[in-house]
């Protein structure tokens, strides 16, 4: 069965330094929870800590009510998948499937019946008699997830499981792997410092800098709510402006620079000590601008254009700001050259407003 996991002020140190800061976090039972984040944020040492394979320094770890910081990895009940898939060259697929049942001491029925089983999940029971060095890297992943699988863990650990493999591949794997943990509902935990694979496979996703959780959501609420302006940038693609933030009669309204402002709604509670003017940090993303008709806005000229099939991406210098890139859809017309002028505009309701040090987010819900 899975479990919840729970960290109540979980501390690691490397000598003097903690790494990992008095983090805490609750993931669900059956959750797909993917740590996301820069090589060196941290995830690899925490998915370690939930193994019992790197020691806690101070709070707790639990699965369910049973707090296990001292429980040895092996009475864990836990599988894993890493990124270099570690399976037995000398060992059939079903040999490496079966591994772990036999090391509980599994009666031969039933570790052929559960190996039987677990294969047609993961799709690769027509290679059940074959070695390894005769699969491909997606099949030899899905041998890793199954063994891991099979043993019924109480939770799945993921560290970077398809970083060796290629593009395509990689995206035929994530949706098999979220696919698969679907059916078997086992609470997973997903290690990878790829936004997109993350977006794709996680039901939350905890995106860490320097030890630190820096927002907890959905990939919908991470992507157009971010935190602050490093989950912004770090989350896909997007703008940074430096503008001024209004209140007057009630109302809000952000300037953008250059002459161009717009009025804007949904702001939180964090914008409610803001009268008058603020300094402010303005997101927006590459799809949230658009070319005006009309001649208002912000003024910009082509610098260069990327044509991607369905989108073309552009990239503008304003007459007093940035660099911007801007995507449009692309369209039967001719691709806009460069120094052609254009007057950008923003959807106002997708724009994130931020404090000006880019560390409180005044647009949409506070997180809790």
């Amino acid at each position: 069965m899975s479990v919840t996991i729970s960290f109540r002020d979980v501390v690691k140190k490397y000598g003097s330094t903690k790494v990992i800061p008095e983090l805490s976090l609750d993931i669900k039972q059956g959750e797909f929870f993917t740590l996301l984040g820069p090589s060196g944020c941290g995830k690899t040492t925490l998915l370690r800590m939930i193994a019992g394979f790197n020691s806690i320094e101070d709070g707790t770890i639990q699965f369910n009510e049973r707090v296990i910081n001292q429980v040895a990895p092996g009475k864990r009940n836990i599988g894993m998948v890493f990124q270099n898939y570690a399976i037995f060259p000398h060992l059939t697929v079903k040999g490496n499937v079966a591994f772990g049942l036999q090391n509980r001491k599994n009666n031969k029925d039933d570790i052929h019946r559960k190996v039987e089983d677990i294969l047609k999940v993961v799709q690769i029971e027509e290679y059940k008699d074959r070695m390894p060095k005769n699969l491909s890297g997606g099949q030899q992943q899905r041998v890793a997830l199954a063994r891991a699988i099979v043993i019924r863990p109480d939770v799945l650990l993921m560290d970077e499981p398809l970083s060796n493999l290629d593009a395509k591949l990689r995206v035929e794997m994530r949706n098999a792997i979220k696919d698969i943990q679907r059916e078997v509902g086992i609470t997973t935990v997903y290690v990878t410092h790829d936004q997109e694979e993350a977006m794709a496979v996680s039901d939350r996703i905890a995106v860490m800098k320097s030890g630190v959780i820096q927002h907890v959501g959905t990939p919908q609420e991470i992507y157009q709510r971010p935190a602050n302006i490093f989950v912004a940038t770090f989350i896909g693609r997007t703008n940074i402006i430096d503008g001024i933030l209004t209140y007057a009669s009630g109302k809000y309204s952000v300037s953008f620079g250059a002459g161009y402002q717009e009025s804007i709604q949904g702001m939180n509670e964090h914008a409610m000590g803001i009268h008058g003017k603020a300094p402010v940090k303005i997101s927006v993303r590459p799809e949230e601008f658009y070319i005006a008709e009309e001649q208002q806005g912000l003024r910009a000229k082509i610098v260069s254009s990327v044509f991607l099939g369905l989108n073309t991406h552009y990239y503008v210098d304003l007459e007093t700001g940035p660099r911007l890139e801007i995507t449009q859809e692309s369209t039967a017309d001719q691709i806009l050259q460069p120094g052609t002028t254009v007057w950008l505009k923003a959807n106002m309701a997708k724009v994130n407003v931020y404090d000006e040090q880019g560390e409180v987010n005044y647009t949409g819900s506070v997180r809790s």
